[in-house]
């Protein structure tokens, strides 16, 4: 019998998991038709150049999730389920700390590694936890009862989790229980059916709709599912035509003439859904609730360290114009401050160390007898060596809660007065059981592989990126 890889394992996972969520939120598949059309549409104006950051098949199968938990215990088993498919924890957001409203949770995101298995199937899924330990939003009264209901909860059946183990341990399973776990999997995701307790679900969703949504039910499920797309601002004006509601802006860096970077995201509306509603009397009456929407982003370059941090200047800039300029238009204050101070190519954010890129040697250049330089520079800038962008597979803390409370019913409720409980990578790596993952080392380990065998191929002594 074959066996299913893991990669395989991840790509049907993904897409079965894309068509389970289409049939439950509509526009979902709207949203993925469109953004079909718009990449097709940007290929065929821009030809190889729109695949730059990833091939058009990737581009198209490419989609990442976004599910809650509501302990640690249960982050432990998600850890499971997505090393079965070869993904690992990567980058530690605090979501508390981002927006203005309450979004209690601290999360990470389980994506592939290595370059060939993003190549194959990027599928991530971020993931996030909520903190009932943090004082600022939970007392102690409320803290001990959403413990409870926590504790008592099972989110994934224990066959899932040892067909799981078995998957990680043998990368991969026989097509038999490839398949089992697959329906396992899925069905794990699946919005539940079970009534929703009204008094408990609104004692939460005063606090934060987040936490409503974990802990307020009895399962898990997807909130949303986010295809990739070339031209977000076309897909948003195209969402728009079609009449879905989209939030009113684009998340993270804005539109430009100069290099895309990082991550752009947007979604549409969270939609009400029917839910069933069990009463305080035991009676169950029919309801609904608005917690799920469809995201979708765009990708560009990935930063250095370096990078990030200009990124973050140029974010508070921004905020101090618009708020100096409320008439003002908050796109136009971006486009304005990053075309003052960021790099208008990529030539410029590689010679200052800004953007990860990989370097390979340009085979068919004409050679004029002369020994390569030394620099990794000059070899760019006289055409040994090709410098290519590294795609950014990773999120922002700040877009993230952007978009979580651009869909919430309201701001919830944040005691700033008290001091919150810490949480940072290395706490979340406990929780997990697995290390989290930097996603600084991991583009620099792309980097500097590339490096290493350009130097190698040229009898060079090793190579370094330029970094300030």
């Amino acid at each position: 019998m074959a066996t299913i890889s893991q990669w395989q394992l991840r790509a049907a996972f993904a897409a079965r998991l894309s068509r389970m969520y289409g049939q439950e939120v509509p526009a979902y598949s709207t949203l993925v038709d469109v953004s079909r059309e718009v990449n097709e549409d940007v290929l065929g104006e821009q030809g190889a150049d729109a695949e730059r950051l990833g091939s058009i098949g990737r581009v198209t199968a490419e989609r990442h999730g976004a599910i809650r938990v509501g302990t640690p215990g249960e982050l432990r088993q998600v850890a499971r389920v997505f090393g079965a498919l070869g993904m690992r924890p990567v980058g530690f957001y605090d979501l508390r700390e981002a927006a203005a409203s309450a979004v209690p949770v601290v999360s990470t995101a389980f994506r592939p590694v290595d370059g060939e298995e993003l190549a194959r199937n990027p599928f991530r899924v971020f993931t996030s936890l909520l903190t009932p330990a943090d004082p600022r939003f939970f007392d102690a009264e409320l803290r001990a009862r959403l413990e409870a209901f926590l504790a008592a909860r099972e989110l994934f059946p224990p066959e899932l989790l040892t067909l799981a183990d078995r998957a990680e341990a043998d990368r991969g399973l026989p097509e038999g229980d490839a398949e089992r776990f697959l329906q396992l999997a899925v069905g794990a995701f699946e919005l539940s059916s079970e009534p929703v307790d009204r008094a408990w679900y609104g004692t939460l969703e005063r606090i934060s709709a987040v936490a409503a949504d974990i802990g307020g039910v009895r399962s898990t499920h997807i909130n949303h599912l986010t295809p990739r797309v070339l031209d977000i601002d076309e897909l948003y004006r195209r969402m728009t035509e079609r009449g879905i509601e989209m939030i009113d802006t684009i998340q993270g860096p804005p539109a430009w003439k100069g290099p895309d970077v990082l991550l752009r995201q947007t979604s549409f509306r969270a939609l009400a859904e029917p839910r069933a509603m069990r009463l305080a009397d035991g009676s169950v009456e029919s309801g609904a609730l608005r917690v799920r929407f469809g995201e979708v982003e765009a990708r560009g370059i990935a930063l250095t360290r370096q990078g990030r941090a200009l990124y973050d200047r140029l974010l508070g800039r921004v905020d101090e114009r618009a708020a100096r300029s409320p008439a003002e238009s908050r796109g136009d204050i971006a486009r304005a401050v990053w075309e003052q101070h960021m790099p208008g190519s990529e030539e410029e954010l590689a010679a200052r160390g800004l953007a990860y890129f990989t370097y390979r040697l340009v085979d068919d250049r004409t050679r004029d007898g002369s020994g390569p330089p030394a620099t990794l520079g000059e070899l760019v800038r006289q055409g040994w060596v090709q410098a290519e962008p590294i795609v950014y597979e990773d999120f922002l803390p700040r877009s993230a809660a952007g978009i979580f409370q651009s869909n919430l019913g309201g701001e919830g409720i944040r005691d700033n007065d008290r001091e919150g409980t810490a949480y940072d990578a290395a706490w979340l790596s406990g929780a997990i059981g697995r290390e989290v993952l930097d996603p600084f080392a991991l583009y620099a380990e792309q980097r500097n592989a590339s490096l290493a065998q350009v130097s190698e191929r040229l009898g060079l002594a090793p190579l370094t990126a330029h970094t300030p």
